[in-house]
């Protein structure tokens, strides 16, 4: 990847970027249910202890969905350990493909390159 305003470039990446997020939303996810477990057992009070544990709960079911999405869509193999490797590889290697791109260009000039209307 040499040029990023080149269409071409772009080829791939909405499913990256909704693999980042994904896994992002899941890792959030998860730190909220630790957080539910470590406040419930803090609380005495047996009403915020009720409540407490419908919301880890439902973070739970919410951890499992977005689970369930990133494996049906192959952002996620819990149980093929060679294929999450391959999949965390080529994100590393986009990142670090990405931070090498000069993102301040001296020629911004990209007429040719994309389709324009007649003048």
């Amino acid at each position: 990847m040499e040029d990023y305003l080149d269409p071409r470039n772009a080829e791939g990446m909405p499913n990256l970027a909704d693999s980042a997020i994904a896994m992002d939303f899941l890792l959030a996810v998860k730190t909220g249910i630790r957080n539910y477990g470590f406040a419930l057992t803090e609380t005495a009070s047996p009403e915020l202890r009720k409540i407490l544990f419908k919301q880890m709960n439902l973070a739970i079911d919410l951890h499992e969905e977005i689970s369930n999405l990133m494996i049906k869509k192959d952002w996620l193999n819990p149980s093929d350990f060679a294929k999450q490797y391959e999949v965390d590889l080529k994100s590393a290697e986009t990142a670090v493909q990405i931070a090498k791109m000069n993102l301040f260009p001296q020629d911004t000039d990209r007429l040719g390159m994309f389709a324009t209307p007649n003048q």
